[in-house]
This record gives C-alpha cells, sequence and structure tokens, in this order.
C-alpha cells in the first residue's frame, strides 16, 4: 500500500438544490488503495460520488478536493474523466442503437484525446475482453439495452478496463447483484487492478460486506449524518454486520455532543 495521496478531500459541505447532504466530510485515498464507504440510506454516499464525478445538479459549497495534485471541484467533468477519475453507476443508463464497441470507442478517444482508428481499437477491446472472460459477442450489443443487472455493471467494469482510470469510484455496483454475478464483477476490478501499473485507486461505496469479501479493502469508512465517523480495517465491516449502524449513529451523536462550541 502506497502512501502517497492521490485523493485528498477536506471538511467537504455540498449537497443538491441547496440542501446539504455532506457536512464535513473529509478522506484521503493513496494510489494503489482500495477502501470503502459503508452507510445508511441518506448518509451521502451517492452525494459524494457525485460531486466528485461533477454531476451538475450537484454541487460543493465549502472544502476541497483535491485529485492527482489538482483542484477537482474546478475542472469540468470530462476534464476530471482525461485526468483520470472514472465512475461506476449504481443505475447505468440503457443508449439503444448504440453498440458497445461504438460507445466505448468514442469514450476512449475523448478521454484521450486522439482519434484511434477501428480496426486498432477493436483488438484493444477485444484483449480487455478476454482478460475479463467476456464474449467478444458483448461488444455488438447496443448499451445496457435489454441487459439484466450483472450485464450492465459487467459493461460498467469493462469501461473500467478500458479507459484505465487512476481512480475508479464504485457507488452500489453491488446493488442488485447474485452472488455469481457478484464474484465476476469483483473479480473484473481485481483482474484489472492486477494488470496495470500503476495500480489504480479504488473508492467502494456499498451498504453491505459481501462485496468487500472479494475486494479487499484497505481502509473502511463509515458515513453518517454526511461526514466520516469511524475508519478501520476490514474488521469495522464484520462489525457493522453484526450490529448495523445504530451504533454508529449514537457515536457520532455522542462526538459531535463533546466538541466545544465555537
Amino acid at each position: 500500500m502506497t502512501t502517497d495521496k492521490l485523493l485528498e478531500i477536506k471538511d467537504l459541505r455540498g449537497g443538491i438544490e441547496g440542501k446539504e447532504i455532506l457536512k464535513g466530510l473529509s478522506l484521503s485515498l493513496g494510489a494503489g488503495e482500495v477502501h470503502a464507504i459503508m452507510g445508511p440510506n441518506g448518509s451521502g454516499k451517492s452525494t459524494l460520488s457525485k460531486i466528485l464525478a461533477g454531476h451538475p445538479s450537484y454541487s460543493a459549497t465549502s472544502g476541497t478536493a483535491t485529485f492527482d495534485g489538482q483542484d477537482l471541484l474546478t475542472l469540468a467533468p470530462d476534464e476530471r474523466s482525461r485526468r483520470g477519475l472514472f465512475l461506476a453507476f449504481q443505475y447505468p443508463q440503457e443508449i439503444p442503437g448504440v453498440s458497445i464497441l461504438n460507445f466505448l470507442r468514442t469514450a476512449f478517444n475523448a478521454r484521450l484525446e486522439k482519434d484511434m482508428p477501428v480496426l486498432e481499437f477493436r483488438k484493444l477491446l477485444y484483449a480487455k475482453m478476454e482478460m475479463l472472460g467476456m464474449d467478444k459477442a458483448f461488444a455488438t450489443r447496443f448499451v445496457n439495452d435489454g441487459f439484466s443487472g450483472g450485464e450492465k455493471k459487467r459493461n460498467e467494469i469493462l469501461q473500467m478496463a478500458v479507459l484505465q482510470p487512476k481512480l475508479a469510484i464504485l457507488d452500489e455496483t453491488d446493488s442488485g447483484l447474485d452472488i455469481d454475478a457478484l464474484k465476476i464483477v469483483s473479480n473484473g476490478v481485481n483482474t484489472i487492478a492486477a494488470g496495470s501499473d500503476p495500480k489504480p485507486a479504488v473508492l467502494v461505496i456499498t451498504h453491505y460486506n459481501r462485496i468487500l469479501d472479494y475486494l479487499k479493502p484497505d481502509v473502511i469508512h463509515i458515513l453518517a449524518n454526511g461526514t466520516i465517523v469511524k475508519s478501520g480495517g476490514p474488521e469495522l465491516a464484520l462489525e457493522l454486520e453484526s450490529r448495523g449502524y445504530e451504533w454508529v449513529g449514537d457515536e457520532a451523536e455522542a462526538a459531535a455532543g463533546a466538541r466545544p462550541l465555537v
């Protein structure tokens, strides 16, 4: 595990339509590290991912987020992507009429600001699909059109493999997956990390411990009421599994009550 701070967030506040959801969140993520953020519904997990990715409906009101030495919050969404940030969506959108090959070639060319010929990109895409154990016929299907939940998430991981981000944010990628699909998606993330130099940093946002059995995070953070209230190793996820989130909320309230008024 390296000590380089690829992503550093300090006292970040923000939300949507004037509603503050993040309330002073701080987090550091080193290159090649895997961190997991867990928390109950409404705690701010997906809001964090959307603010980092530059979703137009979400905004930061104060605090900082530095990515690879750059002020992330001042960059347009496409510039964040070009600098190496990738977001795997919880609910990937369907794009009927657009093949996966053409979609990924367009994204790849925009990401790297180059125009790779179709045949050359097809060779690259097929190599990534082989690495992930995917049938080449998948490339001719329309993006997420008629896909099962597992196929949509595998398509997200294929995008990650092609774009080779420095930081991959997986926003509840395990949502709706059965155990077999979960293993396939997790193995795909692990395969990409193992085959990349340098390895990407991965920020996993999840409700449940089960995906962490396969991704093996270095650090787990618990998010409650818009801020990280506890961080620790894999044993923290096991504690959540047995005790639920209520005890975390109690600790957060106790800590807030102990802070001096300013």
